[in-house]
């Protein structure tokens, strides 16, 4: 992608290299990711859809009863889900 300096309003149709600063006006929109929710006994099931359907490597979902996210090892339903504090890993069984 080629990079230009220029004043005026702007439109892209393939993203911005760099800060995009000044006034803005008009619509401003942005995505948001949600993670997933479930929870340690569900990680643990082998049978639980968290484990069965569309896990892959670096999954990230989120435990609500102890605030921890923790992230697929592998794409097999008995792959480990590792806690973000380092100190909990969940194989499911």
């Amino acid at each position: 992608m080629a990079s230009t300096t220029f004043s005026g309003p702007v439109t892209s149709t393939n993203g911005f290299i760099g800060d995009v600063t000044g006034d803005i006006s008009g619509e401003v929109t942005a995505s948001v990711l949600v993670l997933p929710t479930s929870t340690a006994a569900e990680l643990g099931d082998i049978g639980d859809a968290i484990n069965t359907t569309g896990k892959v490597i670096g999954k990230a979902v989120v435990d609500l009863s102890d605030g921890l996210i923790y992230v697929a090892t592998g794409v097999d339903a008995d792959s480990d889900w590792v806690a973000s504090d380092g100190t909990t890993s969940i194989t499911p069984a």
